[in-house]
């Protein structure tokens, strides 16, 4: 048992105040729960825009207001080939921080939540609630539970480790170029890496404003220098005069892509979210979907009267098959070009995207796996079976 000095006594502590926490947040104000004693460990407010989330789905009442695009064609390009492809009824979404943060500020007021402005160190766990400990080892708060959604390593190394690295511009044009109409979800005439993927992403706002970003899927990241030649090349490509236009703005990130696995509880009244929590997509670096599945799934347990323990971000089935396809690039067995060209060339664009999303069903999955290179991912899969009985005989 605990026996620690006066601190705040709560039922639940989030610890880390960006997207996963801010949509727990939100989905808790949503719950209109009552009593529920809250609080937030941060060393910083967020506010404005930081970042931005890109989803598909059909926007909810919830949501919708908080988006600042649409779309419901996106392409996918290839050096031979342009792809357009119809969502209907789905739609590409972004979601930029500011409204977000906001939406979370507020719901932080109606729901009495005490907030910490610190940096959280231990969480000492004795089965019956938790100490949340600042960096010096000072007691802040005690939680029945805690929800952290601090990045964290994984459990143990995985057998593939590669990172989503990207740098994104947002391009303010003179003259009209974009197409508002229609986003880039990849778009492979980039320069491939020695090792890795790479392609160009757009987010049109307006025909002269977007989000134009640099990606790439690789074991290594890159400096600066070569973020903006790349970034220069694509908006050339594009059509964009960078001596008519301005930057308004610079977003850049690195999110993990591996077959890790990564402790979603580590100890009984402790529960990752976010990436830490697994709802990252290994294949893709996709999260905010799975993030605001596990925000509802907290909200509505809680308001149940049960743990607030989420289930499982994507079906194992699917964390093998994203083992298995990372393993095929990462041995070079098949080239990224080659292989998301397949996926969309011979899947209806629904099922991609939500395969993507974790939310399709066995003979959907198999459709999908019938329509990647047989041969490279079937080597794949027998050296990633290769590597989880040798992972098995190590550990044991």
């Amino acid at each position: 048992m605990w026996q620690g000095g006066p601190v705040e006594i709560v039922d639940l502590a989030l610890v880390g105040g960006g997207g996963a926490g801010c949509l727990v947040l939100d989905a808790l104000d949503r719950q209109h729960l009552t009593g529920l004693r809250i609080a937030v460990v941060d060393p910083v407010r967020k506010q404005g825009q930081d970042r931005t989330w890109a989803f598909w789905g059909v926007p909810d009442a919830d949501v919708a207001p908080l988006l600042s695009a649409t779309w419901r064609q996106v392409e996918v390009t290839t050096p031979q080939r342009r792809r357009v492809l119809d969502l209907a009824p789905l739609r590409y979404a972004m979601l930029r921080s500011a409204p977000l943060y906001a939406r979370a500020a507020e719901a932080e007021r109606r729901l009495g939540v005490i907030r910490f402005t610190a940096a959280a160190g231990t969480l000492d766990d004795d089965g019956t609630g938790v100490t949340v400990r600042d960096t010096d080892g000072r007691a802040l708060v005690r939680a029945r539970w805690v929800l952290d959604s601090r990045p964290a390593p994984p459990r143990r190394r995985g057998r593939t480790t590669w990172w989503q690295h990207f740098r994104g511009w947002w391009v303010e044009s003179a003259v009209p170029v974009f197409d508002p109409d229609r986003a880039v979800l990849m778009d492979f005439r980039t320069p491939q890496p020695a090792r890795g993927v790479s392609f160009g992403y757009v987010l049109p706002v307006s025909d002269r404003y977007a989000l134009v970003e640099y990606t790439e899927f690789a074991p290594a990241l890159i400096d600066d220098a070569a973020y903006d030649a790349a970034l220069r090349d694509y908006t050339g490509r594009l059509g964009v005069d960078l001596t008519r236009s301005m930057v308004r703005e610079v977003e850049q990130g690195m999110i993990p892509m591996t077959d890790a696995p990564f402790s979603r509880r580590p100890s009984a009244r402790v529960v990752r979210l976010g990436t830490a929590g697994g709802a990252t997509r290994p294949s893709t670096g996709f999260t905010f979907s799975a993030m605001r599945r596990q925000a509802a799934q907290v909200a509505g347990a809680l308001a149940a009267g049960r743990p607030p323990v989420p289930r499982p971000a994507y079906p194992g089935r699917h964390r093998w098959m994203d083992g298995v396809a990372l393993r095929a690039l990462d041995t070079g067995a098949v080239g990224g070009p080659e292989f998301f060209g397949r996926l969309f060339d011979r899947n209806p664009p629904r099922r991609v995207l939500r395969f993507l999303d974790g939310d399709t069903r066995p003979v959907e999955d198999l459709a999908v796996m019938a329509s990647s290179p047989l041969l490279p991912m079937t080597s794949a899969a027998v050296g990633d079976a290769a590597g989880r009985l040798r992972a098995r005989l190590f550990r044991s």
